[in-house]
């Protein structure tokens, strides 16, 4: 990817191991009993009447159980990582439940070589001791996946209807800018003023101007009156956005004449893709309001299919010198939107819900998901 582009969109990133809380409570409250019961049942009875046996046993086997711990802290750190959704809590359980039944084995199996293989502490096999031992670990095993996954469910859905609230609000914060931006009455001014320049020279362009600009208002007012009581209430279709767009673009071509250029490029099984509504509006409204218009030096403005279901908004950059007015919410918004489709639709997939953005010398580039019809 161009270091340059960026995702508005931050899936999970992994990050430098950190001891959970979980962690801390077990060697607080579990390693006091477990580690002298385990080395009881090795040893027996001089476990505990002789002190340098006591000491040196429990040091060894607690610097065992620390160690087996830590990898045990860790390694369902990552298995939250690569399944970290409340949907895939049955994978991330048999995960969980296979590293802890497979490593603890393992690590009381090496530590009782040890014990054998040089006779520490005076230690005697004895039948049975390994079994008992084995089981009393699937219990303890079984209650430590237990809390970690409830613990992690719990906080995982706290957060997950956190951010489902917070991106209903930029959701509707969206919904109010834009219908804002609709009744700008600079854009109406501005649109009625090019209206009144045709009356009189060109009428025939200016009934075309009228149907077009009645087209733009009347999609813009359906588009306000969408509810978000399903997924995919609030889409539309990428053909009827790009009818929208022409319909836009022709009083912008009109206002502003050889300054502005529309090229469009889509594959036809793109049309009957889905997206937000008004998002290509917002996109192309951003670079006429940030790019310089001259007939000399035209805005070229894209919009073409890309690889794996994306569409492509790009324009070319020419600033303009004097510093103009943002409210840094339009991207922010269209970004939100997705994450609110994606939360709503249950995808897994991050790349349903971000959005790129890539900024070059030259050219300002939009990357956007486009989403599949709903099946039946």
């Amino acid at each position: 990817m161009n270091p340059r582009m960026m995702s508005l969109n931050v899936p999970f990133s992994r990050t430098s191991y950190r001891p959970t809380k979980q962690l801390k409570w077990q060697l607080l409250l579990l390693f006091p009993w477990f580690i002298p019961l385990v080395t009881y049942l090795l040893l027996g009875p001089q476990y505990l009447y002789h002190l340098p046996t006591f000491v040196g046993a429990t040091l060894l086997n607690t610097s065992i159980g620390v160690a087996c711990q830590l990898l045990l802290d860790l390694l369902p750190q990552h298995i939250a990582a690569r399944y970290p959704d409340i949907r895939q809590t049955g994978q991330r359980l048999a995960l969980l439940l296979l590293s802890f039944m497979t490593i603890t084995p393992l690590a009381i199996l090496a530590a009782l070589w040890v014990y054998e293989h040089w006779s520490l502490f005076g230690y005697v096999y004895q039948p049975g001791t390994i079994t008992r031992i084995l089981l009393f670990n699937v219990v303890i095993n079984l209650i430590s996946v237990g809390a970690f996954e409830s613990v992690y469910s719990l906080t995982k859905w706290r957060e997950n209807m956190l951010e489902k609230e917070q991106l209903k609000k930029i959701n509707l914060q969206s919904q109010y800018e834009s219908l804002k931006n609709q009744v700008n009455p600079h854009f109406l001014f501005n649109t009625l003023n090019s209206l009144s320049s045709l009356i009189a020279d060109e009428p025939e362009r200016a009934e075309e101007f009228v149907d077009e600009m009645a087209k733009v208002y009347r999609y813009l007012l359906q588009t306000n009156r969408r509810s978000d009581t399903s997924p995919d209430s609030d889409l539309t279709t990428l053909a009827t956005e790009m009818t929208f767009i022409h319909s836009y673009f022709h009083l912008l071509k009109t206002r502003y004449g050889a300054g502005i250029e529309l090229q469009v490029d889509i594959i036809e099984s793109d049309m009957d893709c889905l997206l937000p509504p008004l998002t290509l509006q917002m996109l192309v409204e951003n670079a006429v309001k940030h790019n310089v218009i001259h007939a000399n030096k035209p805005l070229v403005i894209e919009i073409k299919s890309a690889p794996e279901a994306r569409l492509l908004v790009r324009n070319n950059l020419q600033r303009k010198t004097t510093r103009v007015l943002s409210n840094q919410v339009g991207l922010s918004n269209i970004t939100a939107k997705y994450r609110l489709l994606a939360q709503q639709r249950n995808s897994l997939n991050p790349a349903t819900s971000t959005v790129f953005v890539d900024e070059s010398n030259d050219f300002f580039t939009v990357s956007l998901p486009l989403l599949n019809q709903p099946q039946a």
